[in-house]
């Protein structure tokens, strides 16, 4: 009997995600950028649209990308998930997630109040405004995404690379605990005033008032 491992030939959606992935890891797209539509891919890799999903799917669960309903496709990491750190994560409490949140954002918001454009307090601006809405009407899915996207927007501006990488990999894990500690928007509706304040701290490039408030929200959210 032939003791060699059989080898599964690649599907076409599997090859798709593959040449993405390159084009992804080659800098030819970046973090925050739109993937192209589905006739547009369709047409760019020769394949029907049933192939381009699977292959958005598999990009999507190797944390390469977020799919937002009504929107498009947009790349979210450079490098996927970081497997070993996401099953150490796995395992943490939220305590100890949330702790690895603070020591980051502590560090994210001084940089974020340097480095910021005036892109980047749009972008805040943006997503703290969905947050009070969908907070307002009790959409506790889309309120904890507006949440995190607020708070990784602001490691967007701090200009670290691997920073951005790091929080965003534990953002999805506080996203997912998030999930299941808040059944309403309560929490987010009473915290929205400090999230105002951060921003405006953000905008004003005061660095002390800015970790204060970023560290009052972690306690918050404990």
């Amino acid at each position: 009997m032939n003791n060699l491992a059989i080898i599964k030939r690649k599907s076409l959606a599997d090859e798709v995600a593959d040449r993405i992935k390159e084009m992804i890891t080659s800098g030819n797209y970046t973090i925050g950028d739109k993937l192209p539509t589905e006739p547009e891919l369709m047409q760019q890799f020769g394949v029907g649209r049933s192939s381009i999903r699977e292959a958005m799917k598999i990009l999507s669960n190797n944390g390469f990308t977020r799919v937002q309903q009504g929107t498009g496709t947009f790349v979210t990491s450079l490098i996927g998930n970081a497997e070993m750190l996401s099953n150490c994560l796995n395992k943490a409490r939220y305590e100890e997630l949330n702790e690895v949140r603070f020591f980051l954002e502590e560090k994210i918001v001084d940089k974020a109040v340097l480095q910021r454009t005036d892109a980047n307090i749009e972008k805040m601006r943006h997503f703290l405004e969905l947050r009070k809405k969908y907070a307002a009407e009790q959409n506790i899915v889309d309120t904890i995404q507006a949440d995190i996207d607020f708070h990784t927007t602001i490691a967007e501006a701090a200009g670290n690379t691997i920073m951005l990488e790091l929080y965003q990999t534990v953002a999805q894990h506080i996203k997912s605990a998030f999930s299941q500690i808040h059944k309403d928007t309560t929490a987010f509706i009473e915290s929205q005033t400090v999230h105002e304040a951060l921003l405006q701290a953000i905008i004003d490039k005061n660095a002390t008032k800015a970790v204060l408030l970023a560290a009052g929200i972690s306690q918050q959210k404990k």
